[in-house]
């Protein structure tokens, strides 16, 4: 099965096509970095009126790219929610439009669950239960994984996401956005010990987290520097925000890990990108003795191929536009047990 996968979700037009779930042909992402970081973030107007400029371009480019044409697609998945409802209602009725043209089947899916399993949608031998992290800049999940379609949330952020929290620190000190790259590049001169911030929620009993009082220690310190900002402060608040972030997330994770008993531990979400969060996650499992299984770069953002793996697994609850109309869900939750 061909599935053809769209995704515009937010700031990135993504196309690509996926044969039978797990393999990909094509992951084509139009990235609108550029557009929105001289204002410091996403403006849904021009996110909404780039996807519209470029997402023929981008279908079509996938499409070539797997060397098929739309006659040798099977299935079209498209993201139904979470997001920007602009954005979604723009790849929504492209989708539909190719449906409707070439009477194909349809699915929308929730791009939180491809996240879920875009590290390991290629994979044969996952071995369940897997504990999987959803860590970007909109959300910050924990979930608990027995399948595909078998999951429950165990905890989130009560405030701040992990990767929001990046793009405000990175604004308190004029580095520009998305924060997470730059933050991560000047990091990787300080010293990540230096300043000991807080762990939101580290020593609770629950899976939660917060990462709002860490911003705001983060600003305290930022008063306390003098003016202007030498470099060597900001690469030694930058690496030691960033162990603080990593220190959570980490910490979190193997703790609902050992409760539940999980055999996997697995991340999504752009924030998954992050070296330094790879690193001390291979490590810890291998000091505790769990599979790790991360996603390559193109799978941790926005993407259109773990759109279109997901909807392989989804693909019973495909109907066709002329019957059925997918609506956007920009508030689009997980579905949890």
């Amino acid at each position: 099965m061909n599935v053809l996968g769209i995704e515009s979700s937010c700031d990135e037009t993504a196309a690509a096509v996926v044969q039978d779930g797990r393999t990909i042909l094509s992951n084509v992402i139009a990235s609108q970095e550029e557009i929105h970081g001289p204002y410091g973030g996403v403006v849904p107007e021009l996110a909404s009126r780039r996807h519209v400029e470029i997402i023929d371009q981008v279908c079509e480019s996938a499409l070539h790219k797997a060397g098929m044409s739309m006659e040798d697609i099977d299935l079209i998945a498209v993201t139904q929610g979470p997001g920007l409802i602009g954005s979604l209602i723009i790849g929504i009725s492209f989708a539909q439009a190719l449906s409707y043209r070439y009477n194909l089947p349809i699915v929308g899916i929730n791009h939180l669950e491809g996240h879920l399993i875009a590290a390991m949608m290629d994979k044969n031998d996952v071995q369940y239960p897997v504990m999987g992290l959803i860590v970007s800049g909109g959300h910050t999940i924990l979930v608990k994984m027995d399948d595909f379609h078998n999951y429950s949330i165990i905890g989130q952020t009560v405030d701040d996401a992990a990767g929001e929290a990046f793009d405000k620190v990175a604004m308190m000190m004029g580095l520009g956005y998305p924060g997470g790259p730059v933050i991560t590049r000047r990091a990787k001169n300080g010293n990540p010990k230096a300043v000991r911030f807080p762990r939101g929620m580290v020593r609770n009993r629950n899976f939660d987290f917060s990462f709002s009082g860490l911003k705001t220690a983060v600003l305290y310190q930022l008063r306390k520097e003098p003016q202007p900002l030498s470099d060597y402060a900001v690469d030694t608040i930058a690496a030691s925000f960033q162990e603080a972030v990593v220190d959570v997330l980490c910490k979190k994770m193997i703790k609902a890990a050992h409760h539940y008993q999980v055999k996997t531990l697995t991340i999504g979400g752009g924030v998954a990108r992050n070296p330094v969060l790879r690193e001390r996650l291979n490590s810890l499992g291998a000091k505790h003795g769990y599979k790790v299984i991360l996603p390559d770069g193109d799978l941790c953002t926005d993407n259109a191929a773990m759109i279109a793996a997901q909807a392989y697994h989804d693909r019973d609850e495909a109907h066709y536009a002329k019957d059925k109309a997918i609506e956007p869900k920009p508030n689009f939750p997980l579905h949890h047990e």
